[in-house]
C-alpha cells in the first residue's frame, strides 16, 4: 500500500479500513450484550473470573488481535519504521472514535461523554470516561496524520531521545490514570473517581513532545 498509493488515497484506505473495523466491533459489542440477555453499557460491577468463564480469555484474545490489526495496516501503509508508527497511530485513532460514534448510533450508549467505560483488560482493567480515550485518540489521529504527510512529502521527522522519552513518560502516566482503580474493580467494587489530573499530566508531556518533534526543522539534504 505504501509504496503503490499516493499520500491522499493511502490515507482514504487507511481511514475507510479504520472505520470499517470500529462498525464491526461495534456490532458484535450489540449482538453479545444481546445474545448475553444485557444492556449495552451495563458493565459495572465486573462479572467475576469465574462466573465470565472463557469469555475474559476470548476477550483479551481479541483485544490483542485488535492491536495485531492496527500494527499490520501501519506496517502496510508505512514506507519507514517511523512512517509506520504514524499510519498505526491513525489507524488506532479512527478506529476509537468510530467505535464509540457507531456503538452510540446501534444502542444510544454512551449516553454522555462522562459516562465510564472498560477500556481494556491487559494487564488489569482500563477504566475511565469516554471523554478521555477520545481525547486521547483524537491526538494520536491528529499527529499521525501530520507526521505521515511530513514523512510522504520527503521531509524527515528527527524525534530526539529526550522527546521520544518524555512521550513515554506521558503515555505512561494515562495508562495510569484508568488502572489505578483496577483493585477495586478486582474486589467487585464500582470504579471510584476518575484521576483526571494524572491523565491531564500524561497528554501535556505526550503532547508536548509530539508538538516538539514536528516543529524540528528538516535537516538539509546532502549536496548532490
Amino acid at each position: 500500500m505504501g509504496g503503490g498509493l499516493s499520500f491522499r488515497a493511502t490515507a482514504i484506505t487507511v481511514l475507510a479500513f479504520a472505520m470499517a473495523m470500529a462498525y464491526l466491533e461495534a456490532g458484535v459489542v450489540v449482538y453479545l450484550q444481546g445474545a448475553l440477555g444485557a444492556v449495552v453499557g451495563d458493565i459495572f460491577p465486573l462479572r467475576p473470573a469465574i462466573e465470565a468463564g472463557n469469555l475474559v480469555l476470548i476477550e483479551v484474545g481479541r483485544e490483542v488481535a485488535t492491536m495485531v490489526m492496527i500494527a499490520t495496516i501501519g506496517a502496510i501503509a508505512g514506507r519507514t519504521g517511523l512512517e509506520r508508527l504514524a499510519w498505526a497511530a491513525v489507524v488506532f485513532g479512527a478506529w476509537d472514535i468510530g467505535y464509540y460514534a457507531w456503538l452510540r448510533l446501534f444502542s444510544g450508549w454512551p449516553g454522555s461523554l462522562a459516562t465510564i467505560d472498560l477500556l481494556f483488560l491487559i494487564p488489569v482493567p482500563w477504566v475511565g470516561p469516554v471523554w478521555s480515550p477520545l481525547l486521547v485518540s483524537s491526538a494520536l489521529l491528529g499527529f499521525g496524520l501530520a507526521a505521515a504527510t511530513r514523512l510522504r512529502a520527503g521531509r524527515p521527522v528527527p524525534v530526539a531521545r529526550r522527546e521520544w522519552m518524555i512521550a513515554l513518560v506521558g503515555g505512561l502516566l494515562v495508562i495510569l490514570s484508568y488502572t489505578l482503580d483496577s483493585g477495586r474493580l478486582f474486589d467487585g467494587r464500582m470504579p471510584g473517581a476518575y484521576p483526571w489530573p494524572v491523565f491531564a499530566a500524561g497528554m501535556l508531556l505526550a503532547v508536548s513532545a509530539a508538538v516538539a518533534a514536528l516543529r524540528h526543522p528538516a535537516p538539509p539534504r546532502p549536496a548532490r
